[in-house]
């Protein structure tokens, strides 16, 4: 691997935004995903009301693919980003990382059933704040509900840019802010009562989804975000507001 700048390090507690060894989430965010990773998926229709297959949709359109594009998968979980992709632009590679076992376990076994339509997928388990790959490297580089789960953000965001090519892509969806109060207000009982209440009735581990809520609300607004994406050394920066703002999808290029 060739050496890039390193950000300096800041780590933070996810369920809060404040300053914390990143052992604590690190930790947390392994015992939670890697217990209920079989039922993760499950877990995302429900709570969403299906509004997450509009998310994913709205990744891959704003996401430059070609046929020749290598792409990699950051926080890949069970797939789902990589195999919409992969069946709706058919790339010419997919990396999936991820750094749950048992989330990826779930993606292979989606893949050997057919869910990469042909597509060369491959897996590994990967810490997103150490990156193991090789500068410039990827054409495009996802993520889906990763970044808000890693204690350092800044180191991330800037191994995501070393990685990938002059001119990649990364492209980004994360839970965020509505912009309208009232909405922002509706969201706010959501996320505390009812986000819980669906994990807890779906996976059985309630407290683990109280994690999700509070690292969701504790998650920067769209253009704290955006300007973190510009701190790491990105350009041409933007976002696109899903449900209200419920979700964003943002991109940012090298």
């Amino acid at each position: 691997m060739t050496a890039g700048t390193a950000a300096e390090p800041h780590t933070i507690d996810t369920a809060t935004g404040e300053e914390a060894p990143a052992e604590i989430s690190s930790q947390r965010v392994y015992e939670i995903f890697s217990a209920i990773a079989k039922k993760y998926e499950r877990f995302n229709a429900i709570s969403s009301f299906g509004a997450y297959k509009g998310w994913l949709k709205g990744m891959i359109e704003a996401a430059p693919i070609t046929e020749e594009s290598s792409i990699l998968d950051i926080a890949g979980g069970t797939g789902d980003v990589s195999f919409t992709i992969a069946c709706s632009a058919h790339p010419a590679h997919i990396q999936i990382t991820d750094l749950v076992p048992e989330m990826l376990e779930v993606a292979k076994t989606h893949y050997d059933e057919g869910s990469g339509c042909g597509v060369p997928i491959d897996f590994e388990v990967v810490d997103a704040q150490n990156i193991p790959y090789d500068d410039d490297s990827y054409d495009i580089v996802t993520m889906a509900y990763g970044i808000r789960n890693m204690p350092d953000r800044n180191r991330a965001l800037s191994e995501i840019h070393r990685v990938l090519k002059p001119g990649g892509t990364l492209v980004c969806l994360e839970f965020s802010t509505p912009p309208n109060p009232v909405w922002r207000a509706l969201y706010g009982f959501y996320l505390k009562h009812m986000i819980p209440f669906w994990g807890g009735l779906i996976t059985g581990d309630k407290e683990g989804f109280v994690y999700l809520s509070k690292s969701i609300k504790a998650f920067p607004d769209q253009t704290t975000f955006a300007g973190m994406l510009e701190d790491a050394g990105f350009h041409d920066v933007a976002w696109r507001n899903f449900t209200g703002g419920i979700a964003a999808v943002h991109t940012a290029v090298k």
